[in-house]
């Protein structure tokens, strides 16, 4: 399995990252080098067309980076399927130009057009910065690309899971869901999921599958479609707490990016989300009396 040599990850190999770094090679083609091993580790199948559609480069520049690639670092780990019609990672897999951590993949799905992603996921060292991440929870590759996978061609998947609800894992056996989104929350990521034992749609926290997951195409299952609370969008506005002082609040507004005439931000989420943005935005809701009013500078606009 893959997972194995990630569980043996050395400090020898995570410093070979930098160590490459200082190689003759133009930061472009490490960039399509970081690109070829995170998908290849994280998604089990590599293209040309992800090179091409990452980079807007040509089919034959994508076929020579890979190439080299393939002669110069991959040592064997990555070998051509001709039944999968991409290359894909074998046991010994170790890359050299990413951490091989869930977060640079999960970034990378997530990215699009937003420059905070592109800086995170090109990891330039700038100077007179400091980003501070959350911990990276250790989740199993394996894992995730089965989740993947099953969501985009609406599968079911069958794996274990570490509920906080069971009291031993002999109480938690083996769940069937049918994923059909990854969310992250801000601090970790989540699977959206229906859940055949609980007979509704949960959120399932990536860090806490256990063991390898499998691929069901054999059931039908409930999808995105299907998914009340995240087809049904919500509305909700945001205010300073107006027990603070005018002042106090439009300092708050402004911190907020909120409109400074009406001191408000009205937002649009899916129902499943908003208990997400709101702690994300640090919104303190439900409003706790007992509380500091310094404490809780962002509340709810109780509707009228």
């Amino acid at each position: 399995m893959v997972t194995s040599s990630l569980a043996t990850y050395t400090c020898k190999q995570i410093k070979q990252v930098h160590i490459l770094d200082n190689l003759d090679i133009k930061l472009d083609l490490q960039l399509r080098f970081r690109l070829i091993e995170i998908i290849a580790l994280w998604e089990g199948r590599l293209t040309t067309n992800h090179l091409c559609q990452a980079f807007g480069i040509g089919r034959q520049q994508a076929s020579k980076d890979i190439n080299y690639y393939l002669n110069h670092f991959a040592h064997g780990q990555l070998v051509y399927d001709r039944q999968l019609k991409g290359y894909k990672p074998t046991a010994q897999f170790c890359p050299h130009f990413c951490s091989g951590q869930a977060h640079e993949y999960l970034q990378l799905l997530d990215r699009h057009d937003d420059l905070g992603g592109v800086l995170s996921f090109l990891s330039l060292q700038l100077g007179g910065t400091e980003v501070l991440d959350v911990p990276s929870r250790y989740v199993d590759p394996q894992v995730v690309r089965t989740l993947v996978q099953a969501a985009r061609h609406g599968h079911a998947v069958e794996v274990h899971y570490d509920s906080l609800s069971s009291e031993s894992l002999e109480d938690d056996p083996c769940r069937l869901l049918h994923p059909h989104t990854l969310v992250f929350n801000g601090f970790r990521w989540h699977v959206r999921a229906w859940c055949e034992k609980n007979q509704q749609f949960r959120d399932f926290v990536i860090s806490r599958f256990r063991g390898p997951a499998s691929i069901d195409s054999s059931r039908d299952g409930k999808g995105k479609s299907d998914d009340t609370d995240w087809q049904t969008e919500v509305e909700c506005t945001l205010i300073p707490n107006p027990k603070l002082t005018e002042r106090q609040q439009q300092v708050i507004a402004k911190d907020n990016g909120m409109d400074l005439d009406s001191l408000s931000l009205t937002i649009k989420v899916p129902k499943a989300l908003l208990i997400y943005y709101l702690k994300r935005m640090d919104v303190a809701h439900p409003y706790n009396p007992n509380m500091d009013d310094f404490y809780q500078q962002v509340v709810v606009k109780e509707k009228q």
